[in-house]
């Protein structure tokens, strides 16, 4: 794909949105998780989500296109007549899936700000599927955040917070084998989505689209294989409330940002965003749900933060200084002296 430029506020943009989006996605799903009464569908949410990220991405694609003659043209061009592509984009679209569940499941087992921390193992599986994936190397600094973080999640895992006002019944250790697949799956489906996006010249909304027809499917299917019979009794809204609709919204736009974050943003934009967002999401958990945190907590909390924002400095290119010169090269050095 080829390299377009934006502009600093641009980044920023993206990354204030990312913060707040998943901050207050994070407190509002635990939220419907453990207050409401009649228990939503959380497979009902997942594909209603993936029918409205479709849905806002055709319109990013009349916006792109100019209008609707055009629009329904590449679409053709690249939906119908290229199975082939959809295919291919229908890889990422099951792996998000199960993300997407295992985060239901992981939120009804943990707080929200353990939760939040613990989903940060991505970056060590990211980078991962990144050296795996697509080649790329990492500096001694991005590794040594790395293991920092693995530190830091351990210190969260070890010493959870104790006591909340929210009394349900919750199985820690299935939260945690739930976001250990969430993790998973987000580092693969990532990377691969990724090495997809950049590897053509295909509209971002045209791949969009592609990724989302599939998940449709796959989220159907995980309605009708694991709530089925209670959804055909109760109906596919049934618990449906506005903090529910809010949480479906925000897992919408959500994923639209994540695509533009992958074309668009860099490492050190999603380490603070990610970063902040673990901070709002304690705070608020603290007010809301009266969490109490401990000081192991709070430790392995700050080393998760530093170490996402030195995994996402820049690193240095010492390609020039490490490649060894020839002898006429140095000659010709001595003689340019």
């Amino acid at each position: 794909m080829a390299s377009e430029s934006v502009s600093v506020i641009f980044k920023i943009y993206c990354l204030t949105v990312m913060t707040l989006i998943a901050a207050t996605y994070t407190v509002a799903l635990r939220y419907t998780r453990t207050v409401s009464s009649d228990l939503y569908f959380s497979t009902t949410a997942v594909c209603l989500a993936e029918v409205i990220k479709l849905l806002l991405s055709l319109l990013m694609l009349v916006r792109e296109t100019g209008d609707l003659g055009r629009c329904w043209t590449a679409v053709v061009t690249h939906i119908f007549r290229s199975p082939k592509e959809l295919l291919k984009l229908s890889v990422p679209s099951v792996v998000y899936a199960i993300q997407n569940n295992m985060a239901f499941v992981a939120l009804s087992n943990l707080d929200a700000a353990v939760y939040q921390v613990t989903y940060q193992l991505k970056i060590p599986c990211t980078a991962l599927c990144m050296v795996l994936m697509l080649s790329r190397s990492l500096s001694r600094l991005q590794w040594f955040s790395v293991f920092m973080l693995c530190g830091g999640v351990t210190l969260v895992q070890w010493t959870p917070p104790q006591s909340t006002k929210v009394q349900v019944e919750q199985n820690p250790f299935l939260g945690f084998v739930a976001i250990a697949v969430a993790v998973l799956c987000s580092g693969f489906a990532g990377v691969y989505f990724e090495k997809v996006l950049k590897s053509s010249d295909t509209s971002l909304w045209i791949r969009n689209i592609q990724m989302y027809l599939s998940g449709i499917v796959v989220t159907l299917i995980g309605v009708f294989m694991t709530d089925g019979a209670q959804v055909l009794e109760k109906g596919f809204f049934y618990g449906y409330t506005p903090w529910v609709c809010l949480v479906v919204f925000l897992a919408s736009v959500g994923g639209m940002y994540t695509s533009v974050v992958v074309k668009y943003t860099d490492n050190i934009m999603k380490g603070f965003s990610a970063a902040a967002a673990i901070v709002l999401s304690t705070v608020a958990s603290v007010i809301l749900f009266g969490l109490q945190i401990t000081t192991t907590f709070i430790t392995g909390a700050l080393l998760v933060c530093v170490s996402i924002y030195t995994y996402g400095l820049p690193k240095q290119d010492t390609s020039k200084v490490l490649k060894p010169s020839t002898d006429r090269e140095d000659t010709q050095k001595l003689i340019d002296v």
